[in-house]
């Protein structure tokens, strides 16, 4: 299997994390501290755009996106259905601290495949 074919069996598994801008640039570094793949949307340069943009962005770069604005996102799960579009899931966190929603989603992570979670929402 040559490097990238490799790096494609490895996204596929392992679930990477794109935190949507409402969600703290913390989680993305504690997320990072256990050795999986996050970046926030600070870090992508991405700050401002449409939560639509967003979901765009976290698909194209198979990110599953991390965000608390639980009622746009289910919004644009539903039209992404609709559409027959893919998504590489989607994770609504409630409002909690950072090391609090860091360990939910480390479980998930723990526990789920990227093919798992794709075209899902799950809720911590």
């Amino acid at each position: 299997m040559d490097s990238s074919a490799r790096q494609r069996f490895v996204n596929e598994i392992f679930v990477r994390l794109y935190l949507d801008e409402d969600v703290d640039v913390l989680i993305a570094k504690m997320i990072r501290s256990e050795n999986f793949a996050a970046i926030s949307t600070d870090e992508a340069g991405r700050k401002g755009k449409s939560d639509a943009d967003q979901l765009s962005f976290a698909a194209t770069h198979q990110y599953a996106i991390v965000t608390h604005n639980r009622y746009d996102y289910e919004k644009l799960a539903q039209s992404y259905f609709e559409k027959n579009h893919d998504h590489c899931g989607i994770i609504i966190a409630v409002q909690r601290s950072p090391r609090e929603i860091a360990n939910a989603i480390l479980k998930i992570l723990d526990t789920h495949s990227a093919d798992q979670i794709k075209n899902q929402i799950l809720y911590i």
